[in-house]
């Protein structure tokens, strides 16, 4: 589907918030599938609002005595959309309470969390393509929104706001030009046929930043802020810190834990990057290695204490480490650390040199790597 435009995706989804003013959804769905070439006709729409914006939409867009919603499907003879109340989805603040309102900083991050989270699900399912429009609503809202799309969206993915001819811009009456004359009071108390209005939508292009988040944030639920500070991690500059007692690893703004096993290999690189030491060689296939078990028993037995399990290890290298058990781990570790960081793993990875012998390094800088360890901390220099 890479090359799919937007229009030929099965589910196609219109996102928009609103405050006060639910004509946003009417004059964006009229400039999407009735002005544009090619039109975007959604097959769904989802509405971010306050509680009172919530039920100013019910009423003007799906009651039955307004109804601007379905008076547009029908005047334009547009297919059907799935948009009725379930779709309108109330702003809740930190304690699960509808929001009247965004007026507190408490209530900015909910915000933030709420649109974010929506967004991230929209975007989930390869077979849909989502406009995001950010005419409506107050400003955070709509930077809020925008910013999820940045951190979530897709190439299929599209960002717009929807612009109105004067003198139909702010008037409570407009809700899209209609194809027959339709008489309306302007927000100047002016008259005005609604059929010559003119309405243009500003497609707004933004950078993604989605193929660079790890992957856990994009299948599991994620806040603003942490969506926010993965993408930070990500395009700054890499830095790693083990915790070896924690048996954690933080990198590209994510904390997880590794085995003993994984994390053991991953200390002696890591300790090696620290001390500006050169790349080593694998142990030989079936040659066992007695400097190579030693230095790996070491970081091992740091992880484990003096109490922990590692007499599994120390038979398994009692004459030395050799190239299968050297290969067996380290390719466990890069499975977990690209699972756990994604397309951020890159600069965590344990590189071979690309030529012939191998010569495996960590290519970080000494100040990037910060080692916990029993009884001491190895700070940044």
């Amino acid at each position: 589907m890479e090359n799919l435009p937007p229009a030929g995706y099965a589910r196609r989804i219109l996102l928009a918030v609103t405050g006060l003013s639910p004509q946003i959804v009417t004059e964006t769905l009229y400039a999407l599938a009735v002005d544009a070439k090619p039109a975007f006709v959604p097959t769904e729409i989802h509405l971010i609002t306050t509680a009172e914006g919530a039920e100013r939409a019910r009423l003007a867009l799906l009651s039955d005595k307004l109804g601007w919603f379905h008076r547009l499907r029908h005047d334009y003879a547009l297919p059907e959309i799935t948009f009725d109340a379930h779709h309108i989805h109330i702003l809740h603040d930190a304690a699960g309470q509808p929001l009247a309102d965004i007026r507190s900083p408490a209530d900015n991050l909910a915000c933030a969390d709420f649109i974010t989270e929506k967004v991230r699900t929209f975007t989930a399912a390869p077979d849909t393509a989502l406009h995001v429009s950010i005419a409506g609503g107050r400003k955070t809202m709509g930077f809020f929104l925008g910013y999820a799309l940045s951190l979530f969206g897709r190439a299929q993915d599209r960002l717009s706001h929807v612009l109105v001819s004067q003198p139909f811009e702010s008037s409570w009456s407009f809700f899209y030009p209609t194809p027959y004359e339709h008489i309306i009071e302007t927000a100047d108390k002016r008259l005005a046929d609604a059929r010559d209005a003119r309405l243009s939508l500003a497609e707004i292009p933004f950078v993604s930043l989605r193929h660079g988040l790890p992957t856990a944030l994009l299948d599991g639920s994620a806040g603003f802020e942490a969506a926010v500070d993965a993408a930070r991690a990500t395009l700054g500059p890499a830095r790693l810190e083990l915790d070896l007692p924690a048996r954690t690893v933080t990198a590209a703004g994510q904390t997880f834990r590794l085995p003993p096993a994984e994390l053991a290999l991953l200390a002696v690189f890591a300790r090696r990057a620290r001390e500006n030491e050169p790349a080593l060689s694998a142990p030989h296939k079936e040659v066992p290695d007695a400097a190579w078990a030693e230095r790996y028993l070491h970081e091992l037995h740091a992880i484990v204490g003096p109490m922990g399990d590692s007499a599994s290890a120390e038979h398994a290298l009692r004459d030395g480490m050799d190239g299968s058990y050297f290969s067996s781990r380290l390719s466990k570790l890069r499975r977990t650390l690209k699972r756990e960081l994604g397309p951020a793993a890159g600069p965590y990875l344990i590189e071979d040199g690309g030529g012939r012998p191998h010569r495996y390094r960590l290519a970080l800088a000494p100040d990037a790597v910060r080692m916990v360890g029993p009884g001491r901390l190895a700070s940044l220099r």
